[in-house]
């Protein structure tokens, strides 16, 4: 049996109110696991807990209670390995304009210890489109650019666990689609990757398996297509030969033949059709409503 690339086992995370004596409840209790090769969907509004939740995968935040292991092993007792097995591009565009993308891949790839990584490093700056712009101080990048160098620092040391939180923030939508082609080889390579995004469609293409999570709490875990399922309906236009038009929303898993029988139409009035699923963005919208 195969170890899992993540599991988050009761992980509740508490902070110390600022203005009050009050205990802030950030993560409540959050259980989920990610599957080795496959990408994880990691979603809730501003606040939920996403980011609460990567600081305690990369250590940088203590777990109040429960514990996250890396492939099989837990962050907080061997906290140096995690560190080597996981990469991690933060939501915020980081700056060193001083030093040339070249000079910073460098540098990254020496906090590892990795000090004959060229190899290594031109082969992410052609992926991300970087080697042009290997000479250029961070400083004359543009916002996408920068967005590209912080996937590759994550990506100098090999790591098996790629957190991505947020990273098409703020892009075109020309760089957006080639770092989500990026991702898919990269999963196809084996690297397992958890993701945070406000984009849902893009969650609802490329994850294997969803959490979806709000104030603290852990929603739904599972595929996108279930909660689908479970939180939206189907829409059914029907095109009639008479010139009208009727429109019916149905279950996700209700037939056509089901709908035409409900509504007592028949194929032989009927000119067109037109069937559209519901979408990912809409359960979202309904569950943290709720």
């Amino acid at each position: 049996m195969s170890t899992a690339a993540l599991e988050v086992i009761n992980l509740k995370k508490t902070y110390q109110d600022k203005v009050g004596d009050s205990v802030v409840e950030a993560v409540k209790g959050i259980n989920f696991s990610i599957k080795a090769g496959t990408i994880f969907g990691l979603l809730g509004p501003n606040g939920a807990g996403k980011t609460t939740i990567i600081a305690a995968i990369t250590t940088l935040e203590k777990p109040t209670s429960g514990d996250v292991l890396v492939f099989g092993n837990s962050v907080t007792e061997k906290p140096l390995l995690t560190k080597r097995q996981v990469g991690v591009v933060h939501q915020e565009v980081i700056n060193t304009g001083y030093f040339s993308v070249a000079e910073i891949l460098d540098f990254q790839s020496g906090y590892y210890g990795l000090f004959k990584n060229k190899e290594r490093c031109e082969y992410l700056m052609h992926k991300l489109s970087l080697h042009e712009h290997r000479e250029k101080k961070t400083r004359q990048l543009s916002g996408g650019m920068k967005r590209r160098l912080m996937i590759a620092k994550a990506l100098v040391h090999s790591p098996k666990l790629l957190l991505l939180d947020e990273p098409t923030a703020g892009v075109d939508v020309g760089l957006r689609e080639s770092l989500w082609n990026f991702v898919q080889e990269l999963k196809k390579d084996g690297l397992s990757i958890l993701l945070t995004t406000h984009y849902l469609e893009e969650a609802e293409q490329l994850c294997d398996q969803v959490a979806i999570i709000h104030k603290g709490q852990l929603l739904f875990n599972g595929h996108s297509t279930d909660v689908i399922s479970q939180y939206t309906l189907k829409k059914f236009t029907i095109f009639l030969k008479n010139g009208e038009k009727k429109e019916f929303e149905e279950a996700t898993k209700m037939g056509l033949n089901e709908v035409l029988v409900k509504h007592q139409i028949q194929l032989s009035e009927i000119q067109d059709i037109k069937i559209e699923e519901g979408k990912l963005e809409k359960a979202f919208a309904k569950m943290v409503a709720q």
